[in-house]
């Protein structure tokens, strides 16, 4: 038997604060943020909404793009011309909304392409809390076909550089030799890997002077250039010791965390996996239908490995990641369609659910047996545990009573302590100097 968890075992500082007074504002209810810029103040959240939120829905590289693109004098004094938003404007990588918020109250009609749900909902939201139709802004994802022409093009330097080389190959075609392109990062993402791609992609590239450690990249469009092929998405072979997935293909799209190799947090899970079926309704018996639900599931491999292990199991992947959902759909698929090779009927492939959303929005309460999870810790460059727990807590509606939650995480982020709060207790399934597998039981 797994023993019981311990919290002592596992000392940590990322618990969950005590609840709030009741004399204190709605927690659930974010107070607002204030950006100022030539194009207007602008009242900003992230999504979801909260009022201990300590991170701001926009940064200093934010602030420099529109100050260049309302006219404001730069660091060296001189005042560039306003940018003219009356083309097709489009901007990639927009965190929370912020930019194309400011363009379109200042008159533009931007296209915003964002590989982030969370992203677009936070966009939604501060649209209608600065007063701006929402309607003058156009939501793609980074999956979505491009506009065929780009005049004006604004790029926020993505965390991921592949991420940002997939998304120019694919905006280069719609750019000529009078397109605007306009990029801005903090100087810790602006690398010279940054800068040689636009110029492999785009064109001639220059930065500007530091301001408040954000950093502009103005790249040129050249008219004939030789581009490189896009890489993207990727494949490669698995490792030889991790269960039912050994030596089988994963398919990454770009931006897809640990895109190059599989990481070591969820090989961990791999080989630690639940095997058999766990439907309530046959307990587990002949017949039995487990359905089993991949949260944040990235490129698929732990529910396509669960996949492979109960092959009646019904299995839903979700993430609010498009490239994410995309890798998984295709990881899916590559490891469980079955050919016909015998004639013309080829079947399908086995059906399976892929979700974009905001955790586990679209489950059903109490329609999962199994939630498998490996819960992201950063948001952008901040360290945060909020992803995590508000998966947990979603995975906790989820799941039907008896139905399990399966976490991997680094042992010094203390999940225990927040599944022994939502759960009354956890497991240890797994565990070694870095990484532990826990088990949370719906009562």
């Amino acid at each position: 038997m797994n023993p019981t968890m311990n919290p002592t075992m596992n000392p940590t500082t990322n618990s969950m604060p005590s609840p709030m007074p009741n004399s204190m504002p709605d927690p659930t209810v974010a107070a607002p943020e204030r950006m100022r810029t030539p194009q207007g103040d602008f009242d900003l959240v992230r999504f979801p909404e909260h009022a201990r939120e300590t991170l701001r829905a926009w940064d200093a590289a934010d602030e420099y793009l529109l100050r260049h693109l309302g006219g404001a004098p730069g660091p060296d004094g001189t005042a560039p011309e306003p940018a003219d938003l009356s083309g097709s404007v489009v901007v990639v990588g927009d965190r929370w909304g912020a930019l194309v918020t400011a363009l379109a109250r200042a008159g533009g009609r931007p296209v915003q392409v964002s590989d982030s749900y969370l992203a677009q909902q936070a966009t939604r939201l501060n649209l209608e809390r600065n007063g701006v139709a929402a309607d003058a802004v156009r939501l793609l994802s980074t999956q979505d076909p491009l506009p065929e022409r780009v005049d004006l093009l604004v790029i926020r330097v993505p965390k991921s550089l592949a991420l940002l080389e997939d998304q120019l190959h694919r905006l280069a075609p719609a750019v000529h030799p009078g397109t605007i392109v306009l990029a801005a990062g903090m100087v810790a993402e602006v690398h010279t890997s940054t800068l040689k791609l636009f110029e492999q992609i785009i064109g001639i590239t220059r930065t500007s002077l530091a301001v408040r450690k954000a950093r502009l990249i103005h790249s040129t469009p050249e008219p004939g250039l030789v581009r490189p092929a896009d890489p993207w998405p990727h494949s490669y072979a698995l490792p030889d010791d991790i269960g039912v997935l050994s030596g089988r293909t994963v398919v990454n799209h770009a931006g897809v965390f640990c895109a190059e190799h599989l990481d070591l947090g969820t090989r961990f899970l791999l080989r630690h996996l639940p095997r058999g079926p766990r439907s309530a309704g046959s307990g587990g018996g002949p017949g039995a239908v487990t359905r089993v639900l991949d949260l944040g599931c990235g490129n698929g491999v732990l529910g396509t490995a669960a996949a492979l292990a109960d092959p009646e199991a019904e299995l839903a992947f979700a993430d609010e990641s498009y490239q994410a959902v995309a890798s998984a759909r295709d990881t899916f698929e590559a490891n469980t369609f079955e050919a016909n090779t015998s004639g013309p009927d080829a079947g399908p492939g086995r059906a399976a659910r892929f979700l974009v959303g905001d955790g586990t929005e679209g489950i059903a309460p109490g329609s999962v047996d199994l939630v498998l999870n490996n819960p992201p810790f950063h948001s952008y460059q901040a360290a945060s545990d909020a992803t995590a727990w508000r998966m947990f807590t979603g995975a906790r509606e989820a799941l039907r009573p008896g139905g399990e939650l399966w976490v991997v995480g680094n042992r010094h982020l203390g999940y225990h302590v927040k599944l022994k709060r939502l759960f009354g207790g956890c497991q240890v399934v797994a565990s070694d100097r870095k990484f532990v597998v826990l088990r949370a039981v719906r009562t």
